[in-house]
């Protein structure tokens, strides 16, 4: 009888923590569901490849994994496009530690800070750094 509850619970838990997580903004469900890119990540792209030339550039959407969060909330959830992922490979960093280029990165997407993003996670390194890794494995 408990493990039936309990396994009540769990399934109730992930039908509800499902149902929130695909209870998106249309911009947000045509932006990430579909994999379409909105406007803030079309700048974003811009805007690092002008500035730093990648041989690789990944951007991904996570803004709607925090849309729970009491910031977004407080903003009914944010535009969709709040929190990103950003892995970038270029010779741009070279000679930078990590603090450089994670500042050089944050400065060059100011306009994007101050329209609502909220959170980069970053990734950067250059094309040395990268085949040094993939040598070493």
């Amino acid at each position: 009888m408990v493990a039936s509850r309990f396994m009540l619970w769990v399934t109730r838990s992930l039908r509800i923590a499902l149902r929130q997580r695909l209870n998106l903004s249309r911009a947000m469900a045509s932006d990430t569901i579909l994999g379409y890119p909105g406007p803030v990540e079309i700048a974003m792209r811009e805007k690092l490849v002008a500035l730093l030339q990648p041989s690789k550039l990944i951007i991904t959407n996570e803004s709607q994994l925090h849309r729970h969060h009491a910031a977004m909330r407080s903003q009914g959830g944010g535009n969709g496009e709040t929190h990103f992922a950003v892995q970038v490979i270029s010779d741009a960093f070279k000679g930078k530690n990590t603090v450089q280029r994670h500042r050089l990165i944050y400065s060059a997407l100011s306009e994007e800070f101050s329209q609502g993003l909220h959170a980069l996670s970053l990734n950067t390194k250059t094309l040395e750094e990268v085949q040094g890794y993939q040598a070493e494995s």
